[in-house]
Parts: structure tokens; sequence; C-alpha cells
């Protein structure tokens, strides 16, 4: 009976209660950064000594400190810079707070008072000179807080008088940075007495006599900052930066010659005294002599700056700019005669005394040096010096000097002609190259002499290309005297295409430009030139003779201005004119050939006026654009004829103009696109299921992938497009990605979440980059898709792609130069270039690039071989030239080499340009309205590379050959 109750005790009292499971709130956790000043003060409390602390603060140094923090760890840093006896370790945190200071987000205003304070028992001349520079970089950081400034300038002055030359040096440069020109200053006495008060450039003026050059170097140098930021210098500064021009140290001095040259370009009309006279002169002609005296000095740095002021000083008197080629009076105090006038004195006079003038062998008078004052001579001679001189920079130097001058003064250039001339046989190469250079620039103010234009064209038996060319490029803007003169000049640039024929195309150009400008000088030479006799007939020459076509080309521009010529022609010249006129029209210009029209039909089309025919032709290229612009009207058949056509004679018209062949290719690869897209929207591809379409189904994918790349070949292979041309081009790319999505969802059956949601991506970056544009794409896809844009961001894929597919085929069309040209190898030889198998031959490339961007990084040539073989190559940065603004020249050369072939055949060479759709500016000729607006925009892609051709193909004959055993 127990038992049996015990039983129901438990059966009653042991009952299960599941209590249902409540979840525990999840712990938010909240990260917090280290705290920098905390790490500081732990680690500068560790350290055992002044060893220790600075290692910590070497590398604390060397951590990023965000702007928050930047006050906690200042404190710190201040803290124990009180409690350090160390010089190194106070030095050390004294450069943290100057680096601290200029924190980008922190103002450091809170921490001038501490940095002052510091100064006051500071005993180290290293430290207080690394303090007053925090307060500069303080002082820069607040520019807008006068009463920062004025206390900062306060400090400098107090402690001007310390006897560390680096204390001063900083509290000069402290003056020159922040002080304020007429802005009262106190120094050495105390505030508000009369004695105290003065201004910065008094005090500053003040250590131009310093004992130490590096101070008064930086008391110039201070003085040059105060004209930097718009104060103007005191007058009378001039006579002690004058007196500082024979200061002992080449700082000094060079520092001097700069604050010189800024007084007489603010007070060139000024008076000044002659030392050593009673006469007066004005300012800037007194500053040009005191630095033309400057052009001997003993420092060659000091001869570059001096030589360089020089031609900035357009101001000077015409006799005082004169003087300068006055060649008495300087080293050896006689007349020194140039190369021409010795080499005639030589060859009159003979080895010996002839006789026959009496004492014309004596001595010449012996010159009293005493009585020479080469003070008061002024300019006499200093480009004679300058381009004597030993070191080349100084030579270069003197050399652009001219230039500038003679730009602005014609009879200046007439008379350092002959300098300039002689600068021609310097014997270093960049000399030579300048020189040529300048006499360019003021081409336009010269005319050579039979014997200047001798030693002109002596430069052309130089090995350097580059000198060559560029004296090709002088002769094309150089007038001369006489018929005799071009005789010469061709005679000369025969010789040098016979020497070097890979300066064929040079050459050809030069004498273009030669024939255009002496039309009367070449007519008497033209029956000579063409060999032609009256009564007899003279062989036809051989039209494959570089120089007889050199010939032609000289006389037929001469012929463009002088309506006689073309009669004393002899018949196979009319049929020569002919030929070069159809092959190279760059060079040879239309002529009006009176009865050969009918005969050799001698441009019937473009007789007149080249700027009519690009008018025309640019008209034609208007017109077309406008005609497309009504496709919106026409069936899908009619359209489709409509843009064949239009692409047709957009490609012509490029042949036919090369002034407008960038911008034909252009818009024909635009309307390709727009082709491409027409047909892959076609009817019948989205009214058929999908198994019955498989073939129009890749077909319109092979579109879609090939409109992405004309895009890019769009937006990085052209220059000079707009942002609205940019947008349209993006427009495009946004079509062809919609269509790839429509294709996609119509063939795969995977979930489209992940590209429609990319794709939206796409479509709000494009709003974002070219919102100044939308307006101007009205009615367009991405206008229609920024309208239902809230609806497909809450849709789902399928109703997406729908919509999508709607939008496209109802969507309007969008309306609104070669880049590199290979000049060798022409391919135009049938000789095939022959080598061993197994070794390499080098293939000489030339070629132009017009407005490409870093061609250093992107361009690269391309050798494509008959076995499908494709070799890329980088050139290196030294082939690259750049000739004028956005024009570079590719000089390099390219390694070839095959196993044995049994017969000659052609490799194909071209040019690449490398892009990479992750660039920001996104195009390398987009105008910055546009580009600066996407910074910090994530890409929506990831980035695209790949490399597009830049030029055309050119077919090169090789024969490798088996290697004899």
């Amino acid at each position: 009976m127990a038992a049996h109750l015990k039983k129901r005790v438990y059966e009653e009292f042991s009952k299960v209660v599941q209590i249902p499971h409540e979840e525990a709130p999840a712990k938010k956790l909240r990260l917090s950064k280290p705290s920098k000043s905390a790490a500081l003060h732990i680690d500068l409390c560790k350290a055992a000594n002044s060893t220790d602390a600075l290692q910590y603060l070497l590398q604390f140094a060397r951590k990023p400190v965000e702007a928050e923090s930047v006050e906690g760890v200042v404190r710190i840093l201040l803290e124990h810079y009180y409690k350090e006896t160390d010089n190194s370790v106070r030095l050390k945190i004294a450069s943290l707070l100057s680096l601290l200071s200029k924190t980008q987000g922190f103002s450091p205003d809170c921490i001038v008072d501490d940095t002052i304070n510091t100064l006051s028992n500071e005993k180290s001349h290293q430290v207080l000179a690394q303090l007053l520079d925090t307060l500069l970089v303080i002082g820069t950081q607040l520019p807008e807080s006068p009463t920062v400034r004025q206390r900062l300038i306060e400090v400098a002055c107090k402690h001007l008088s310390d006897t560390y030359f680096g204390v001063r040096n900083k509290c000069l440069q402290l003056l020159g940075c922040l002080g304020i020109v007429d802005a009262p200053v106190n120094k050495d006495e105390g505030p508000g007495t009369l004695l105290g008060v003065r201004d910065v450039q008094t005090i500053i003026s003040d250590y131009f006599a310093d004992q130490d050059p590096r101070v008064r170097t930086a008391a110039l140098k201070a003085m040059l900052q105060l004209h930097e930021r718009g104060m103007k210098i005191h007058q009378i500064i001039y006579d002690q930066a004058c007196r500082l021009l024979s200061d002992d140290y080449e700082q000094v001095r060079s520092a001097a010659v700069q604050m010189v040259w800024v007084l007489s370009q603010l007070y060139p009309e000024s008076i000044v005294p002659i030392p050593s006279s009673n006469e007066e002169i004005r300012l800037v002609d007194d500053a040009f002599g005191k630095i033309s005296h400057m052009v001997s000095d003993g420092s060659w740095m000091v001869r570059v700056q001096a030589a360089k002021t020089l031609g900035s000083m357009l101001q000077v008197s015409p006799h005082f700019l004169e003087q300068t080629l006055d060649k008495k009076l300087m080293s050896d105090l006689r007349r020194k005669r140039t190369a021409h006038e010795r080499a005639k004195e030589l060859f009159a006079s003979g080895e010996f005394s002839s006789g026959r003038k009496w004492a014309d062998d004596a001595p010449k008078e012996k010159l009293d040096t005493n009585t020479v004052n080469l003070i008061a001579s002024g300019a006499c001679g200093a480009f004679v010096h300058g381009l004597e001189d030993e070191m080349f920079e100084v030579r270069i130097a003197a050399v652009e000097a001219l230039c500038q001058l003679a730009r602005s003064s014609p009879s200046f250039a007439e008379k350092c002609l002959d300098f300039l001339v002689d600068m021609f046989n310097d014997e270093i190469e960049e000399v030579r190259l300048q020189s040529i250079h300048v006499l360019r620039e003021i081409s336009t103010h010269i005319t050579l002499r039979e014997d200047q234009l001798d030693t002109v064209l002596a430069v052309l038996e130089d090995s350097s290309r580059d000198i060559r060319e560029a004296l090709h490029e002088l002769l094309c803007y150089t007038n001369v005297s006489t018929k005799e003169c071009i005789q010469l000049a061709l005679l000369e640039l025969l010789k040098n295409l016979n020497k070097y024929p890979t300066d064929r195309n040079s050459v050809w150009k030069c004498l273009k430009f030669v024939g255009s400008r002496h039309p009367t000088l070449v007519l008497p030479l033209v029956s000579e030139l063409l060999s032609t006799h009256p009564y007899f007939d003279t062989p036809e020459p051989d039209m494959d003779d570089p120089a007889y076509i050199a010939v032609l080309v000289l006389v037929f521009n001469a012929a463009k201005s002088c309506p006689t010529m073309p009669a004393l022609f002899s018949d196979h010249t009319f049929r020569h004119y002919a030929y070069l006129r159809d092959s190279l029209s760059h060079l040879v210009p239309p002529l009006r050939l009176p009865g050969r029209k009918q005969v050799y039909s001698l441009d019937s089309v473009d007789v007149g006026s080249g700027s009519g025919s690009v008018e025309s032709a640019q008209l034609f290229l208007q017109q077309s654009l406008n005609r497309v612009s009504t496709i919106q009207n026409l069936e899908a058949p009619g359209a489709q004829d409509l843009l064949d056509f239009t692409i047709r004679d957009l490609q012509r018209l490029g042949e036919l103009q090369t002034e407008l062949a960038g911008a034909a290719d252009f818009c024909a690869t635009y309307l390709r696109c727009q082709l491409l897209l027409i047909k892959a929207l076609q009817e019948k591809l989205w009214k058929m299921a999908v198994p019955l379409c498989l073939k129009q189904n890749v077909t319109a994918t092979a579109a879609a992938q090939q409109i992405l790349e004309e895009t890019y070949k769009l937006e990085f292979l052209y220059c000079g497009l707009e942002s609205r041309q940019v947008a349209i081009i993006h427009h495009v790319r946004l079509q062809a990605k919609a269509l790839q999505l429509i294709l996609t969802a119509r063939t795969r059956l995977d979930p489209l979440i992940s590209s429609c949601e990319k794709f939206l991506q796409e479509v709000d970056a494009f709003q974002r980059l070219f919102l100044a544009e939308l307006p101007q794409l009205q009615d367009s896809f991405v206008d229609k898709l920024l309208e239902l844009m809230p609806r497909l961001s809450s849709c789902k894929p399928v109703e997406l792609v729908k919509i999508l597919q709607t939008t496209l085929r109802q969507s309007g069309l969008c309306t609104f130069l070669f880049l590199a040209t290979i000049i060798e190898p022409t391919g135009e030889s049938d000789n095939p270039l022959r080598f061993t198998s197994g070794l390499v031959v080098a293939l000489d490339i030339d070629a132009t690039l017009e407005h490409v961007q870093d061609p250093q990084n992107a361009v690269k040539v391309q050798v494509l071989y008959p076995d499908g073989q494709s070799h890329v190559i980088h050139p290196k940065p030294g082939d690259f030239r750049k000739p004028g603004p956005d024009r570079h020249r590719l000089i390099t050369q390219v390694y070839l080499s095959h196993s044995a072939w049994t017969e000659p055949s052609q490799i194909e060479v071209r040019l690449l340009l490398a892009y990479s759709s992750s660039s920001n500016s996104l195009s390398s000729s987009a105008s910055k309205g546009w580009s600066d607006s996407i910074d910090g925009i994530p890409p929506p892609e990831a980035a695209v590379e790949g490399t597009i051709p830049l030029s055309k193909p050119v077919k090169v004959y090789i024969m490798p050959k088996p290697a004899r055993r």
C-alpha cells in the first residue's frame, strides 16, 4: 500500500513542463579605433632612455594620424617635450609637430600658443630653428587669421638677433611668407614706441649685409617671396641688390640677379645715376648692364641664370640691347672676328707677309687695360661670352635668351644671325639642335645670305637624325636671297637624300616649302633642273628616283605662284605631274595647266583653292549626318539601306579628303554600330520562339559584342570629342549591354537577379556621369529608362527584361582622325628583306602619332606573320619624340626572326593603342567638364582592357633563308 502511494506521489509531482525557447537579444558591438595619443603616451613612458624615445617617435612618424586624434597627440608630444633633456628627441618632436599641423581637416590654431611658449625656454639653436619652421607651417595653414599672423611676425622679429644662422634663416623665411607691407611690427623696443615701428621690407633688407652668406641669401629670397605674394618691393632696395651682385658667394649672387630683375620689371622707367659719371639712365637699362656682367661670373650656375634673365628683359633700349653683340673690350680687349672673317683674312694674306702693304705684319697696338673701365662699358659683348662659354648649359641659355630678344626686335634678329649660325658648329649636339630651333622661331625676321646658308647646310652631314630633320624644318620657313642659294640648298639636300635614304619624306617636305616660298628664284633654274632644251629632246628621267621626285616637288610648288613656269615643262613633265598629283597629293599642289586638261585630266575637280574643297567636304559630311537623322521616319529595310549608303560615302570621303579622315571614320563607325543594332532588333527575331531562331540569336549576340568593341574604339581612338559625343558613345554601349541581357534571358534559365542589378547600376552611373548631357538625349533609350527607373528597381527580372526589350526597340537614334601613320616601312618594295633563319633582322619603324595621350605607355607595335603568329613589341620611351603640341614621332627598330621559308611572303606591321575602361577620365580626349565629375564613383563593372588598331597595316616582304651548313 505504501509502495502504491509512493508511486502515485511520484506520478502526481513529476510532471515535465516545456518552456518555449526565447531568443536572447543579439549583443551589439561597437568598433572603436585605438587612441593614437594613448598608444604614443604608453610608448614614451616605456622608453628607458633618449635613444628608445627617439626610436618610438620614428616609428610613430611612419603611421597615419586621423584629424580628430591630432590634438591629443600634440598634447602628449608637448608634455614629453618639456620633460625631455636630449636635444635630438626635442628636435624630432618639433618636426612631428610640423607634420601634424599639415594633417588634412585639422586646424592648427589650437596649438599656436603652446608652440610659441616652447620657444621661450629652448636653448638649442637647432631645435629653435625647427620650432620656427613649425610656426611657419602653422601660419601657412591659417592664412585668414590676422591675429595669428601678427603674433608669428613678432616672434620672428624677436629671434632675428639669434647667433645661429639657421634661426635667422627661418625668421626671415617666416617674414617673407607671412609679412605684410606697410604693416608696423615691433622689433627690439617695447610695443607702442615709435622707434620700434618698422615695415617688413626694411627689417628684411637690414640682413642683406649679414655676416653669414646663408642669411644674406635667405633675406633675398624672403624679399622675393614678398614679391611673389603680390607685394610691391620698394625701389630703395635696388642699390643694395646691386651691391650683392659682387658678393663672394654664388648663392647670394644668384638671388641678387633675380632681385635686380624683379625691380627692373617693377620700375623700368625710373631714372638712376651712373656712379662713375654725372649721367643718368633708365633703371631697366642699368639693370640689364649689371646682369650682363654676370654672364662672365666665376660660377657657371650664376652665368646660366644671368643669361636666362637677359632673355626676359624686353623693355631694354635698342642701342643698349645691340651692345651685347659688340665684340670690343671683352676678355682680350680686342675686337673678335667671326669664323668667316678669320677664314677670309687667312686666305687673302697667305702664310707670310706679301710685302705689298707697308707694315702689314707689324704687331698690333698694345692697349692699356687700366684705361678701360669694364663696369662702365655696360652690356658690351655679354652674349659673345655666353655663346663661347666652356659650359654647354651656359651656351644653351645664351641661345634661348637671344631667341626671346630677337622675336621682339627684328633689327636685333638680323644682327644676331651670324652668331646663331656659328653655333651650328658647336661640339655638343644639344646646343646645335637648340640653335636650329631658335633660328626657326625668328625666321620671319631674317633672310640668309649665301655664306650663312653654306654654314647652315653643312649640318646636313650630321649623323643625328633629329639634327637633320630640325634643319629641314628650318629651311621650310627660311628666306634666302639669291637663286644661287636655291641651287646650293637643292644640291646639299640631294646629297643628304643620297647619304641618308630614310630622310626621303623630310627632304621632300622641305623642298615643297622652299619652292612655294621662292617661286621667282626657282623660275630661272627650271630648264637646268628639269634638263630640258629648247631644240633637242632630252631623255625622260626615272620616276623611281627619289632625287628626281624631289626636284619635281620643288618645281611644281614654285609653279603654283608662277603662271609662266608651266610653259617650260616638257611633255613627260606633265605626265609626271599627273602621276605625282595622284600618288603624292600632299606634296604636289593643284596647278592650272592651260590646254592640258583634256589630255591629262589634271585636277578637273579640285582646281582652285584647297580650302574650298575642304569646306565642300565638310558640308557633305554635315549633309550626310543630317540625312541620317531622318531614319526614325523610315521602315527597317529603308533605314538599313540609308545607313549602308551613308557609311560607304563617309569611308570614301575619308580616303579622298585626308583633313576629314578622322571625323568621317568616327561617324562611319558610329553609324555601323547603329546598323548592327537595327539588324539585331528586327521584328521577326522577337516574334518567333527561341528554338526556331537559334541562328538569329547567335547573330544578334555577335552583333552586341561587336558594338561593345566599336564603342571602345570610338572612345579611345579619336581625339577632340566633346562631352555630348562621349555621352552618346556610352549610350550606345548601354544599348548593347541591354541587348546582351535580353538575349541572355531568352537562352538561359538561370536566375538573372545579379545581371539585372548590375545593369541598373550602370544606368545609375550613366545618369551621374552625364547629368549635364541628359537634356540633349530626349526620347533616347536611356531617357526612357530613367523615367521608368522607380518601376525597374522594384520589379522582377522577367518583367525588367520585357521592359528593356520594348524600350530598346522604340528608342530613337542619337545624332550629333586617324591618329597614327606609319611612314617607314612604306610597303611599296617588291624586294624581300632576306635574312638567315634563326637569326634576327632589324626593321626600321617611323610613324607619326597625332593627339595620343601618354604614347610611351599606350602605343605598341604588332607584327603579324603569315602563319598566324603575332608579336607585340613595346617601344622604349626614348624612341618617342615630341616635335609639336599633341604630336609625337616614333622612331624605333623591330627585330624579326622566323624559321626558314620556301618563298618570300608578307608580314603585317601596325601600331596598337592599349586602353583600359577603369581610367577615371574614361576617354583620352574628353573634356574636363565631365571627366572631373566622376571622381569617387565606384565602377559599375570590371575594368575592360585591350588594344585597338591605331594605324593601317603595312605589308613588308621578308624571306628567311635556311642556314648554310
